[in-house]
């Protein structure tokens, strides 16, 4: 798997870059959005605390955990100084649950951890389960450790959105069949989010679901995973500094291709006017800056300004496009129309964003969904965006423009659940089942088998012996011949094969043994 380092964030970069952009992109306007629920849980933890951002974090021990389970177990991590809530952990080899009461709607769950050996327990044994009540398999067989280590970082988390009914039940549950096996989590946050944010509102008709006929929603029933937030040709941008929700926002230069040139344009002198969304779907540097392909029409027209995304196949992903045109230049609609591609599809022909906003100065957002398929045995594959100008006639700049990227995993039935990654060449310890079989049965089959095998060489000997011919067809290697040659397999006509799986002398396809 290809290291999403981008993807999640750890608690200590968060802190590195939340001085930076408080002084440079906060206005001390209050925050757009203020959640219904915000809850911070400090898992592991017998006392309530304040992390370095000033937050607080709350003491599993109080109404959440189900005590019911009485072998899960706190420990205190051995690593010194490491900031909250990754001091602690809730770890056991049963499963154990966490109950919550919030107010109805949408929520983010955001699951924390810090993948080290905690006492006796090594850190490579950790598999685990996560379920949230409704029906939602969150994580099945997950290594956080594997994690971890294909991330290139000490400490990450993971973003869930799920529709609540006023209860969430969330349930960690020990792989069965791993040896040692044990669940753990450091933190647990919950936070309410605005109803239509990301779900669909009931009067919405949807949005294009590329390479169909019918429109997509996202219904309550659904449950997604923030995958990449990305402030395209602008810098990360931390919790701190979100509309209200402690989102994360990161660069875009790691998931950028080499098909061509590009800008980025910014202007921290605009003000946007948040007259088509609300001002909380993104933070305003976002609309800020942006990534352009640049002024020289002949090479704008000739590649497109790509971004690629590593994903699980087998989902369908959530794609949310944020625009907003700030450049003098552009200021009447048909001055910059390009298209839209997803996953090398054309989504949007004409994308304006003037027309689509109104006016310069003003965000907006396009959204689409996209089905990854599976071929073949591969477990992931890369999610493309792509810009590039429409026809010359239709655009009076041959450019294109983005601002911000989010990509959302969507449930298939409840399941959000993909594979560990695939680039750690670590074998999970598999727990041997023992043996149901009788023991006389066991030795029977044994003595079958010799018997077998005794009739056979004796059958093998005489044909030796008595029945072979004096010499063999011309031209026709012996097995002694084969084995003492440089080749990789033979074919079913007894043709040899050069290592490639061709024929020495013979265009013929072999079988590969």
């Amino acid at each position: 798997m290809k290291n999403f380092t981008k993807r999640y964030v750890s608690l200590l970069t968060k802190l590195s870059i939340l001085t930076l952009f408080h002084f440079t992109f906060s206005d001390g306007s209050p925050k757009p959005y203020t959640p219904h629920d915000n809850i911070a849980l400090d898992c592991g933890s017998t006392a309530n605390k304040t992390d370095l951002s000033g937050r607080s974090w709350t003491a599993d021990n109080t109404i959440y955990l189900d005590h019911s389970d009485k072998v899960s177990f706190i420990s205190t991590s051995p690593t010194e100084g490491n900031p909250i809530p990754y001091a602690t952990a809730r770890l056991s080899r049963s499963q154990f649950t966490y109950s919550f009461s919030v107010t109805p709607g949408p929520k983010f769950i955001r699951l924390h951890f810090y993948p080290t050996s905690y006492q006796e327990l090594d850190r490579s044994n950790s598999f685990f389960d996560v379920h949230v009540g409704g029906g939602y398999t969150l994580l099945r067989n997950f290594s956080a450790a594997f994690t971890a280590d294909d991330l290139k970082l000490e400490v990450f988390y993971l973003e869930f959105c799920i529709y609540v009914d006023g209860k969430l039940d969330m349930l960690f549950s020990p792989s069965p069949n791993m040896l040692d096996s044990y669940a753990f989590v450091n933190g647990i946050e919950i936070m309410s989010m605005p109803d239509n944010l990301y779900y669909t509102s009931d009067d919405d008709t949807g949005f294009e679901f590329v390479n169909e006929v019918n429109p997509y929603r996202i219904l309550k029933n659904q449950a997604l995973q923030t995958l990449y937030r990305v402030n395209v040709g602008g810098s990360s941008i931390s919790p701190e500094d979100d509309t209200g929700m402690d989102r994360s926002w990161f660069e875009d230069g790691e998931y950028l291709t080499n098909g061509g040139p590009s800008v980025l344009p910014v202007n921290i002198s605009i003000n946007p006017r948040f007259s088509v969304i609300p001002n909380y779907s993104a933070p305003t540097p976002v609309y800020k800056t942006a990534r352009t392909m640049g002024t020289d029409k002949t090479v704008n027209e000739n590649y497109k300004l790509t971004w690629e995304f590593r994903v699980d196949v087998g989902f369908t992903y959530y794609v949310r496009l944020h625009f907003c045109e700030f450049q003098g230049e552009i200021s009447e609609p048909g001055d910059r129309v390009f298209q839209i591609y997803i996953d090398n599809i054309v989504a949007e022909r004409q994308a304006d964003v003037i027309s689509w906003a109104g006016g310069s100065g003003v965000p907006v957002y396009r959204d689409y969904a996209a089905m990854i398929g599976r071929a073949g045995k591969e477990m992931e594959r890369n999610l493309s965006i792509a810009v590039h100008p429409a026809p010359a006639w239709r655009t009076k700049y041959s450019d294109a423009i983005l601002n911000g990227v989010e990509i959302f995993k969507l449930s298939n039935e409840g399941n959000l659940a993909g594979s560990n990654p695939q680039g750690t060449h670590i074998s999970p310890p598999i727990k041997s089942l023992p043996s149901t079989r009788p023991k006389y049965k066991i030795r029977t089959t044994f003595l079958i088998v010799v018997g077998i095998v005794s009739a056979f060489v004796a059958v093998s000997a005489l044909y030796i012996l008595i029945l072979r011919p004096k010499s063999r067809v011309e031209g026709s290697p012996s097995w002694y011949e084969l084995s003492n040659k440089d080749y990789s397999s033979v074919d079913r006509s007894g043709k040899v094969c050069t290592s490639d799986g061709k024929h020495s002398k013979d265009t013929k396809e072999c079988d590969i043994l």
